[in-house]
């Protein structure tokens, strides 16, 4: 399921980017990047749809994926 980010409060929102730009693994080449320029690429990716905001029910997690990738997600939802 698709959340809308406005359906969401500041707060959460920059929790859950936060979180997903300081995941272990998260890599971004081999110039620094700061943490509140990965915040504000993601959240503008979110707010312009190149990236969504999903709820996974079956785990009772979101995430944030690439906006191209959500019909790889439905579709592994599916089989």
């Amino acid at each position: 399921m698709i959340v809308p980010a406005n359906m969401l409060s500041d707060d959460a929102l920059l929790g859950m980017i936060e979180e997903f730009v300081t995941r272990d693994g998260t890599d971004y080449g081999d110039v620094e990047v700061s943490l509140e320029e990965r915040v504000a690429q993601v959240r503008e990716q979110i707010l312009t749809g190149k990236a969504l905001i999903v709820f996974d029910s079956a785990t009772e997690s979101t995430s944030i994926i690439p906006a191209e990738d959500l019909q790889k997600l439905q579709a592994s939802n599916q089989s």
